[in-house]
């Protein structure tokens, strides 16, 4: 914890000034016992209006000044937290964008989320509460036995023996926390997960009407939380009344005994009256300590679980020096091998091919074969395990990873949108794009036609996912989003699957035209959309089962001879 809580140099002037002002709350507070000690025994015991008057005034002056300093101090402190948030935040974010897909997949996407609001938010309260508390509770509490002291010795052994058994049950409930405050922790990013999937997967439910199985899932994982959450907070909930009962039984201790040295003489009522407040401040000193302890368990583990994702290696990173590759070079595949952590056995093995500028290849197998693993590998997304991929000469892993996805245009499997109007989704990779690129885009992935029949047109609003476009709605809105800037290679990765034949084969006519130049990779399940490419890749159990044209795959690949049977006529 200690490192991530380093951050907080960059608000040194912040905390000076929370610290400066802090000193001088407790100062004034430590002050107005003995004052008002001082008005009881001298000013009340002789009468002395006068004296009271102006002890009152000086009592006055120092309350204000204290209350002054609180306030101040408080915003301080609150400043600083929540810039200290925002700034943990904004690196958390910035770590998780550099993750590769690997990263991604390993630690999971709800729990990147709790850490990155629920973990930081721990964090955060942290801070806001140990600046104001760390150092007025510890000087409080110091400052107050030797103000105790100064007035009975005797009678402060009673102030210290209460806070040692306050220490004993703190001690006791910070270790029975912790585990508890980690478990939490963990079943929160479980519920998390299981929102997720409701919220994103609710038509897919209601299709198979699961909704009782959900619900039922929803409700275990709410109650496990709920079941921890009320463990710790049990525990925490009996720190508070032990606490009031000790500064009473304290109170009580101190008058009792006080009374008897009244009786005796040894000291005056007024210094039992200051003996009383100094407890108080004491106690609650205490108090604010724990309030802080209660703290620290829980953050100790956001931070564990935030410095997790910092300290996390990237694995695909820059070269130090990056390479440009050769102008109009090829797209080359040598004995490429991947593998899936975890896996037995390789997504893809010994893939070897050349794509030169301005061909187009194909990519057909059946589901599970590695189709799109091996477009994932261009822009980088997962390097190769063994083997390499060339672009223009030049190995991808020499290159910047901003300079190979420049140079590509890609339409994932699964059509993404975001929040937004259809224009912004569109000049999403090119936002100086002009109104007549964004209008050409749409017509060439043939969203032109329902776009114009929306009421606001290239304005109408995309809610969040596109879930008010249809699923082939959304694959046009992709396609046209990656045809709005010029690309070297465009990759479809079965991006015409929700598309009709007629749309199919008026898009692909259309891209033929629009990407002329430049080299287009499409991954389809069906042949229709790739027998007229100049290439196409027959995959196998995540190897090669045959490279070339449709007829000569044809005559020489059984694999993708029996793909054609099945999707068309024998006289087709």
């Amino acid at each position: 914890m200690i490192k991530i809580l380093r951050q907080l140099r960059y608000y040194k002037i912040q905390i000076a000034i929370v610290i400066v002002l802090t000193f001088v709350q407790v100062f004034s507070q430590l002050l107005l016992p003995t004052l008002m000690a001082d008005i009881v025994d001298i000013g009340v015991v002789t009468k002395d209006t006068r004296y009271i008057m102006n002890v009152g005034l000086v009592m006055l002056a120092v309350a204000l000044v204290g209350t002054g300093a609180a306030v101040v101090s408080s915003y301080s402190a609150v400043k600083v937290g929540v810039g200290y948030g925002r700034d943990l935040r904004k690196n958390l974010f910035e770590k998780v964008q550099s993750f590769s897909s690997g990263e991604f997949d390993k630690v999971g996407t709800s729990s990147l989320i709790t850490r990155t609001t629920n973990d930081i938010k721990q964090m955060q309260n942290l801070v806001i509460t140990g600046l104001r508390m760390m150092v007025r509770a510890p000087l409080m509490a110091i400052g107050g036995i030797v103000m105790a002291v100064s007035r009975n010795q005797e009678l402060s052994l009673v102030i210290i023996g209460s806070i040692v058994s306050l220490g004993v049950v703190i001690g006791v409930v910070i270790f029975v926390s912790m585990p508890l405050f980690r478990a939490m922790q963990d079943k929160l990013d479980d519920l998390n997960r299981i929102i997720r999937e409701r919220l994103t997967g609710v038509r897919v439910i209601r299709a198979f009407n699961r909704m009782e199985h959900e619900r039922e899932k929803f409700d275990f994982s709410n109650s496990d939380l709920a079941g921890t959450s009320l463990k710790v907070y049990r525990i925490m909930g009996l720190m508070m009344p032990l606490m009031i009962l000790l500064i009473n039984i304290t109170i009580v201790a101190i008058v009792w005994l006080g009374a008897f040295k009244i009786d005796s003489g040894e000291i005056q009522v007024g210094d039992i009256m200051a003996l009383i407040q100094y407890a108080v401040h004491i106690l609650n000193s205490v108090i604010m300590l724990t309030m802080i302890f209660i703290s620290v368990p829980r953050a100790m583990v956001s931070s564990d679980r935030i410095n997790e994702v910092l300290d996390m290696k990237t694995r695909i990173k820059d070269p130090v020096t990056a390479k440009k590759p050769y102008p109009g070079g090829a797209l080359e595949f040598r004995n490429v091998c991947f593998w899936y952590e975890g896996a037995k056995e390789p997504a893809l093995e010994d893939i070897s091919f050349t794509l030169n500028q301005g061909e187009s290849m194909g990519i057909i197998g059946s589901t599970g074969t590695g189709k799109s693993t091996l477009v994932n590998l261009i822009p980088r997304f997962y390097d190769p395990c063994k083997g390499s991929i060339l672009m223009g000469g030049v190995d991808i892993r020499e290159m910047s990873q901003s300079d190979i996805r420049s140079r590509i245009g890609m339409v994932p499997q699964r059509a993404v949108l975001f929040s937004g109007s259809v224009e912004d989704n569109i000049s999403f990779g090119d936002e100086r794009i002009s109104s007549e690129g964004i209008e050409k885009a749409a017509r060439t992935s043939q969203a032109e036609e329902f776009i114009v029949k929306m009421d606001k047109g290239y304005e109408s609003k995309v809610f969040q996912g596109g879930a008010n476009f249809s699923g082939g709605q959304r694959q046009r809105l992709s396609i046209a989003r990656a045809l709005a800037s010029k690309r070297e290679i465009y990759i479809f990765d079965d991006s015409f699957s929700a598309l009709d034949f007629k749309t199919d084969a008026a898009l692909r006519r259309a891209l033929r035209e629009e990407t002329s130049g430049s080299s287009a990779i499409i991954v389809s399940q069906r042949v229709s959309t790739i027998m007229d490419l100049d290439k196409i890749i027959v995959l196998e159990n995540g190897k090669m089962a045959g490279l070339g044209r449709h007829s000569d795959l044809m005559e020489k690949s059984s694999v993708y001879r029996d793909i054609v049977l099945s999707q068309m006529a024998q006289g087709e």
